[in-house]
């Protein structure tokens, strides 16, 4: 069976379809499910209304005229149109076709002029096989969809999409609604594909995958749970670890707060902001919960980090890109504790990101985002590549953020998440995250789990508040993302 949180390639879509037929189900009792599906979603979100069905002539097509055969049963007013040439209609797709022509409705050839007809599009011309640019008709008829502005529902996923990349073939449809099957696809969840997806459904059609394997993810708690640090009556604040972040000067004492208050919040028993004299005022006020350690020169900071009731080290949060940070960063480093490198701690290896590949023995996460991430990293492609590039070159787990945050682990493991909504997207709100997979990692979860776990929390957390979010706000909305962990 294929795990619950899998993504499924162009590639693994069809080896799972080759299975299920092998294992005795048809190629049309599939597409006669994938349009049951399609026709249940529209059922529940719409009322009858003119509807445009606009077909390919491959199976995406074919699911086309399933879905227009089975609502004309349900007395919707319907038109199906065709994109392409009909003779290149064959097998089940042909199948369904003939179906469709037995209600004794004209298949019309598509045309913008149908639009102005219509109050809802379904678009059937692409499936997840797509492997190249569109254009001619295939591509005006995208073109024209889009322009009208009318809701659509995408079969699979949106014509011009690529499945594996989510990047835009040439030009793609903006669907409202995707009914997908079996499990979701890269391209749902990665940009541009995910701004094209709309809200995503994933249907059951009889498919069970057994015997396919996943190269991705799907970042949720079904993929880490089980070794998430849920405290026990016999927990208390030396059992759940010790976490320390590097506070940063005077001047940018903001970042390094943001981090502790992630950790705490994230269930480190202990926490404590490491600042020199100069900042020390500063973080010993604002905070309360939260220990300040004293360290005037490189070998008091080595001091407090190798203290054995230590677990996790931050690294980074408003540093600054100078030779104190990455002396600290390696000093860190050298320990080999569990780590994290965020912000100016990777900024600051650009001219020699080597030298801190080099210095990596222990569990580490870094969490770059895309401008950090090109002064360390040559990879280059498609973020999923990008991401796992980077983990094998360096040997930390890569947390490669944005809307699309990909996590990748030197071990070639994957996961994409899709739980972060636009308003995340505020400063400081990295730093917060930074502190959340040190807080985890302090608490003895494995690096992967606990980069995955904290970046699902940090997108719950700003569901939660909603709208109007900064990045002050993502701590004390957290335990509303963690109770509902406890409640599943």
């Amino acid at each position: 069976m294929l795990h619950p949180s899998a993504l499924l390639t162009a590639e693994e879509s069809r080896a799972a379809d080759k299975a299920a037929i092998a294992a005795g189900t048809s190629g049309v009792t599939l597409m006669e499910n994938a349009g049951k599906a399609v026709v249940a979603l529209i059922a529940q979100e719409y009322k009858p209304a003119p509807i445009l069905i606009v077909c390919g002539t491959g199976n995406n097509g074919g699911d086309g005229f399933i879905v227009a055969r089975l609502l004309k049963e349900k007395n919707w007013p319907v038109t199906a149109a065709i994109v392409g040439d009909e003779k290149k209609i064959t097998g089940d797709a042909k199948t369904a076709k003939t179906k469709w022509d037995m209600t004794g409705i004209v298949t019309r050839v598509f045309s913008p002029d149908l639009l102005k007809e219509s109050a809802l599009i379904v678009d059937a011309i692409f499936g997840t096989g797509l492997d190249r640019n569109l254009d001619g008709a295939a591509k005006d008829a995208v073109t024209v969809i889009n322009e009208s502005r009318l809701p659509v529902i995408a079969i699979d996923i949106a014509s011009g999409i690529n499945a594996d990349t989510g990047a835009v073939m040439g030009e793609a449809v903006k669907a409202t609604h995707t009914v997908t099957f079996v499990r979701p696809k890269p391209g749902h969840v990665l940009l541009p594909g995910k701004a094209h997806s709309g809200e995503l459904s994933v249907y059951d059609i009889g498919i069970s995958g057994e015997g396919v394997t996943s190269a991705y993810m799907l970042n949720g708690p079904e993929l880490w749970k089980k070794q998430f640090p849920f405290p026990t009556a016999q927990s208390h604040k030396y059992t759940r670890g010790h976490a320390i972040v590097l506070g940063g000067a005077i001047s940018t004492t903001g970042a390094a707060r943001l981090a502790a208050m992630g950790a705490l919040r994230a269930g480190s028993g202990l926490v404590s902001i490491a600042a020199t004299q100069e900042a020390l005022g500063v973080y010993a006020i604002a905070m309360t919960a939260i220990m300040t350690k004293l360290h005037m020169n490189y070998a008091q900071f080595s001091a407090i980090i190798e203290e054995k009731s230590v677990t996790a080290v931050c690294v980074g949060p408003g540093g600054g890109v100078n030779d104190i940070t990455r002396e600290q960063t390696l000093l860190t480093l050298k320990t080999e504790k569990s780590c994290v490198i965020d912000a100016d701690a990777i900024s600051v290896f650009e001219t020699n990101p080597k030298q801190l590949f080099d210095a990596i023995k222990g569990p580490v996460v870094m969490t770059p985002h895309e401008g950090e991430f090109a002064r360390v990293f040559k990879a280059t492609g498609v973020k999923t590549n990008r991401a796992k590039e980077a983990a094998k070159q360096s040997g930390a787990v890569i947390v490669l953020k944005g809307n699309d945050t990909v996590i990748a682990a030197p071990d070639g493991r994957v996961a994409i998440n899709a739980n972060a909504p636009t308003w995340l997207a505020t400063a400081g709100s990295g730093d917060v995250l930074a502190g959340i997979i040190t807080g985890l990692l302090a608490q003895g979860m494995p690096a992967f789990e606990a980069a995955c776990a904290a970046v699902w929390i940090h997108g719950e957390a700003a569901i939660h508040f909603g709208p109007g979010l900064i990045s002050e706000d993502l701590p004390a909305a957290m335990p509303h993302a963690i109770k509902k962990l406890w409640a599943q």
